[in-house]
């Protein structure tokens, strides 16, 4: 299985966007370092979450992580509830999400399907299924749509660090696309 810097830069996104585990900070720095020779926009909103988080212990970005995306959550981190809300249009873009994970033989393990985070890690399971039709749809008319909707909620400016890496975000997966369709 091929793995690229984009399908890398896909992972490490996902990273960011769980549970903060104790490597967390590394991850970060993989992610800018990785982004900087990609795309320079995106990266210096990388670094500005690289900045925000500087010092941050592995129990404060937990917190950070708690309040910005689980309890009572400034954003959900679900791509379903951003295009569907709670209707049953949702549980159907899931089964659809499940069924195109089983055949690439990838799981959601624990998590919900259209946990954004796991969505990522889809696009970025190798090069190839990232060129697939269904990715493509995936990332033009679920990801950047629901990321839409979610940079909305933090407002313009936001101080949040999870505003700046979802920004980014955007951007890569933006230029991703652009990338990816041209050369068809």
């Amino acid at each position: 299985m091929y793995k690229d810097s984009t399908a890398s830069l896909f992972d490490s996104f996902a990273a960011l966007l769980e549970y903060p585990s104790s490597d967390f900070g590394e991850e970060t720095q993989r992610c800018l370092e990785l982004m900087r020779s990609i795309n320079p926009e995106a990266a210096e909103l990388c670094e500005k979450f690289a900045n925000a988080i500087e010092g941050y212990s592995p129990q404060r970005m937990q917190e950070l992580f708690t309040t910005t995306f689980d309890m009572q959550p400034v954003c959900y981190p679900y791509v379903g509830f951003h295009l569907y809300g709670e209707s049953y249009k949702r549980g159907a873009f899931m089964a659809q999400l499940n069924e195109a994970y089983h055949a690439a033989g990838y799981s959601a393990e624990q998590e919900l399907p259209d946990n954004l985070a796991v969505i990522l890690r889809f696009i970025g399971f190798d090069s190839e299924n990232r060129y697939s039709e269904f990715s493509q749809a995936l990332l033009s008319d679920g990801v950047l749509p629901a990321l839409e909707k979610m940079l909305k909620v933090f407002g313009e400016g936001s101080e949040n660090p999870y505003f700046a890496i979802l920004s980014a975000l955007n951007l890569f997966a933006l230029n991703t696309l652009e990338k990816e369709l041209s050369h068809d």
